[in-house]
Parts: C-alpha cells; sequence; structure tokens
C-alpha cells in the first residue's frame, strides 16, 4: 500500500516534483537505518519483541503521514516515512525468523512458505487502495489510516510468536567470526551482492511504475492493478522456490532471477503500453523473488547462530543501503531525466544493466572457485 501510493502522495506535497518519491526513500533509509540495531534487538530479546517493535514504529509512521497530508506537511509525511522504514526492517527478518528452527534440508522451504504470505498483501494491498484512497477530501488519507490499523493487528499477531532465544556462547567457547571476516567469505559475499542487487533493481522500477502508469495516461486504478501483479509475482514462486534450490542449488536460481530481471527491463523500455508495464512489472516481480531467495538461502547455510544477529543485520544493512540509493536514484531518474515520462522511465530501467552486471561477475567468480559451488 505504502508502495502504491507513497509516490503519488509524495507528487501532491513535494516543493519540487523530482523529489516525489523521496517519501520511499525515506522508508528504505530507516529499513537500512533499523536493521542493525533491530538485529541486535531480536538476538537479544527474542524475535517477538523485534516483531512488535517493528509494528509499533509502522503504526506511528503512519499516524505522523496522516498529519503531514492533513496539514500539507511534506516534512511530517517524510518523517512518517522514516518511521515506517523501521516496520519495514522488522518484516525483512521473517525470513530469518522461518530459518530459525528449520532443518538444514527444510530451511529454503521454510523461507519461501513464509515469503509466500506476501501473496495474501498482493490482493489486499491494491484493493485496500482503490477502497481508500478517495475516501475523504485529502488524497490518501484514507489508505494511511488503513495502515494505520493493519499494524495494529500486527501488534496481535505478533504476540503469538514463540521461537526460542538463541543460547548466548559459554565462557570459552568461540563467539564466531567477526563482520569483516563473514564478508570475507566467497559465499557469503556473493550472497549479499546478489541480495543487494535483486531487491535495490526491483525497488528502483517499482517505485517509479506508479508515477510513469499515471504519467503515461492510464489512471490510479491501473496502477495499483500493475503494481498488484507485482506483488503476487514477486510471492507466489514462493511455493515452489525452495524447491527449486534444493534441486539446482542457490547460485544457479539466483543466475535465474537476474536473468529475469534484465528481461525485466527489455519489455519495459521496448514500449509503455499497459501490456508492457503488466508484462515487465511480473517479470520483476519473479526476478527478485528467484535472486533474494536464491541469495538468503545461501546466507542462512554460511553462517553460525552465534554469527546470527552479527551478519543478518549486517546484510539487511548493506542490501538496504543499496535500496536506499536506489529509490533515491528512482525519482530523479523517472521526472528529471529523458525529457519525458517515457524518457524518464527508459532511463530507469537502463540504469539496471550496470548492476546486473555486477551482480552476474559475483556468481561467476563463485563458480570458478570449486571449493565453493555447495
Amino acid at each position: 500500500m505504502v508502495f502504491i501510493v507513497g509516490g503519488l502522495a509524495g507528487n501532491t506535497l513535494a516543493p519540487n516534483h523530482c523529489l516525489a518519491t523521496l517519501s520511499i526513500t525515506m522508508t528504505v533509509l530507516g529499513s537500512m537505518l533499523s536493521a542493525t540495531p533491530l538485529s541486535a534487538l531480536m538476538q537479544a530479546k527474542g524475535r517477538r519483541f523485534g516483531f512488535m517493535t517493528g509494528a509499533a514504529a509502522g503504526m506511528v509512521g503512519a499516524v505522523l503521514a496522516v498529519t503531514g497530508l492533513y496539514h500539507s506537511s511534506f516534512t511530517l509525511f517524510l518523517l512518517g516515512a522514516l518511521l515506517t522504514g523501521t516496520y519495514q526492517s522488522a518484516q525483512g527478518f521473517y525470513r530469518f525468523a522461518a530459518a530459525d528452527t528449520a532443518s538444514d534440508a527444510f530451511r529454503p522451504k521454510a523461507i519461501s512458505w513464509v515469503l509466500a504470505g506476501g501473496l495474501v498483501s498482493a490482493v489486499l494491498g491494491p484493493q485496500l487502495v482503490k477502497a481508500t484512497d478517495d475516501m475523504f477530501v485529502v488524497p490518501f488519507l484514507g489508505t494511511y489510516l488503513a495502515v494505520i490499523g493493519l499494524n495494529v493487528l500486527g501488534l496481535i499477531l505478533f504476540a503469538f510468536l514463540r521461537i526460542p532465544l538463541p543460547q548466548p556462547p559459554n565462557a570459552g567457547e568461540a563467539k564466531g567470526r567477526s563482520r569483516m571476516e563473514l564478508l570475507k567469505s566467497p559465499p557469503i559475499a556473493v550472497a549479499v551482492i546478489c541480495a543487494t542487487v535483486s531487491y535495490a533493481l526491483m525497488n528502483l522500477v517499482m517505485t517509479s511504475t506508479p508515477l510513469a502508469v499515471v504519467g503515461c495516461g492510464f489512471t490510479q486504478d491501473n496502477a495499483a492493478d500493475i503494481v498488484g501483479a507485482h506483488v503476487l509475482a514477486m510471492f507466489a514462486p514462493s511455493f515452489f522456490t525452495g524447491h527449486v534450490i534444493a534441486r539446482l542449488g542457490a547460485p544457479r536460481v539466483m543466475a535465474i532471477g537476474l536473468t529475469i530481471l534484465a528481461a525485466a527491463g527489455v519489455v519495459a523500455i521496448a514500449g509503455v503500453e499497459l501490456t508492457n508495464f503488466f508484462i515487465a512489472l511480473i517479470l520483476l516481480g519473479v526476478g527478485w523473488n528467484f535472486g533474494f531467495i536464491g541469495a538468503t538461502a545461501m546466507l542462512t547455510a554460511n553462517h553460525t547462530p552465534a554469527e546470527r544477529g552479527r551478519m543478518q543485520g549486517l546484510n539487511d544493512l548493506i542490501v538496504f543501503g543499496g535500496v536506499t540509493l536506489a529509490s533515491l536514484s528512482s525519482g530523479g531518474l523517472m521526472n528529471c531525466a529523458g525529457g519525458s515520462v517515457q524518457g524518464g522511465w527508459q532511463a530507469v530501467n537502463m540504469a539496471m544493466l550496470p548492476f546486473l552486471a555486477l551482480a552476474g561477475a559475483a556468481l561467476i567468480w563463485l563458480w570458478l572457485r570449486p571449493m565453493d559451488k555447495a
């Protein structure tokens, strides 16, 4: 819901149209800044406490967004978006929580099944936006009020979560590798690179999509439907992604994901008809799913429980750092490059190329190291 309306709402408040997607950038920045503290908090207090903290931050962020919209304050709206990022960061740990109590063989499937829950958001989110975006005189006020209610529901649900706290190492027992040592591990380094590229490029294109769709003469409902199809494509493959990883291995699945992301860019550049938008965003979602879940599976298989809080927080700090830069670039490329909506949309999709090349090169490097193929 926030990603569908964030750029459109920002466009009504921002003093400069180049800043229309700044609220989404602030959300991702909030995710980046929250990743390490939330990981440490969950390591010390447990997943339930961390997830409830994220839901509470999302609720307060939505309250500030409502206040900003009502008073036409772009500053308050951005502050609310920043706090919403803490919710998004906590949500990013769902996949790790799924792996906490899973066996080695079941871990990729557990991660996939949890991410498959996003199908519910893919169906409900766009419909809630359609039902609430013009509920009040102030555009999108109703949408953010609905976000408040959803976060309250999240607080209730998380109260029932039961995941044991990780056992602290005994005196004299190894505490695991340092952050720098972890990043020097080839499988971990490649997993972080591919997760960052997959998530950042997905965000780069998705952030600009509502602006591009409306700017090309289509409606806000069209934009909501396209983003809804994209989110469905992000999570629907999760029912079998874990099985594919178990069969082909995480590196091959990540390579497939990067290839599909490249195909999404090609379709988007080819035209600005509704069909192009739908196909490109569906491919973008599937590519993200394979790239991101594959990277998460490889990451969780290459660190110990003692290193969990250290590595997972560092991973999401780097991932959301990349996503922050992508979302910040998205609005500028869309509204201030190319000289037109079509030109801006092409610039957004062309920007994917060097990062796909980087991630592809990292995977090739990993494959050339026989000891790391597993």
